[in-house]
């Protein structure tokens, strides 16, 4: 049941992270190329363009942590 619980918290942190990693390209591809905003993160704070990469960054990150929480439980429930 922990395993199954930690698998699903994997996941949707994963999900999480190429969400965030998305939007951080989509929102630095507006900015640096088009002078537009594009996606969501714009509504919620105002970075210059180069922050954006650092929102990749992190949706990056996510993903990283999401997969070793999910493949650490999947490695702990074969055990």
């Amino acid at each position: 049941m922990r395993t199954t619980i930690r698998i699903s918290i994997g996941y949707t942190v994963e999900s999480i992270g190429y969400v965030v990693g998305a939007q951080g390209v989509v929102s630095y591809g507006s900015r640096a190329f088009f002078g537009t905003e594009w996606g969501w993160i714009h509504k919620i704070v105002d970075l210059p363009a180069t922050a954006y990469l650092g929102v990749v960054a992190l949706g990056l990150a996510l993903v990283a942590v999401g997969m070793g929480t999910r493949k650490a439980a999947e490695r702990q429930r074969a055990a």
